[in-house]
């Protein structure tokens, strides 16, 4: 059976979800994650997008990523191949890094919008890997609460639903809410 293709348009907002071949760890330490992010900005620079939020978490990871004109298949193509090559030679592997092709959600409304957003920050929470949000490493959560800004997320259109972009109301809107949300 033929796969469904993916709805592609300029402006289409995604919520990204790649795991683990098997569930196995597909970042073993901070080179991979770090290797992973570079990949992310390399990307960027020939596939312009806006990434909105993103987790990686040592399985599995959430991206939230808007395209305005390339395509979200394109975009994470080269973003996983690369790093399936990366890792594969990295530890002597061969053969898949990914399980299956990369899941995407389209994203439509403003409330679906920011349930992504939370749930994506909230995720490494839910998995017990941390207590509070901005105390895991691998997410865009501390630069949407912090001074420290990642050059590589883009936090005007999540803030811009808070009056005033308001960062204590945004902090306050994801750790409202810690329990289960479902997407």
């Amino acid at each position: 059976m033929a796969r469904q293709n993916r709805i592609c348009f300029p402006g289409a907002t995604y919520h990204i979800t790649a795991r683990g071949n098997n569930k196995n760890t597909i970042f073993h330490d901070e080179r991979d994650y770090f290797k992973y992010l570079e990949y992310v900005k390399e990307t960027n620079s020939r596939y312009p997008f806006l990434l909105h939020s993103y987790c990686l978490m040592p399985n599995h990871l959430h991206l939230q990523i808007e395209t305005p004109q390339e395509s979200i298949s394109k975009i994470m193509k080269l973003i996983q191949m690369r790093y399936a090559m990366y890792f594969n030679k990295r530890y002597s592997l061969v053969g898949h890094v990914f399980q299956e092709r990369f899941g995407s959600k389209i994203i439509l409304n403003a409330s679906y919008f920011m349930t992504v957003n939370r749930y994506i920050h909230l995720n490494p929470v839910k998995a017990n890997i941390v207590k509070k949000p901005e105390d895991y490493k691998w997410s865009s959560y501390t630069t949407y609460i912090t001074p420290n800004k990642n050059p590589l997320v883009t936090t005007s259109k999540t803030l811009s639903y808070f009056t005033n972009s308001n960062i204590q109301l945004y902090k306050d809107y994801i750790e409202e809410t810690k329990e289960e949300i479902e997407l």
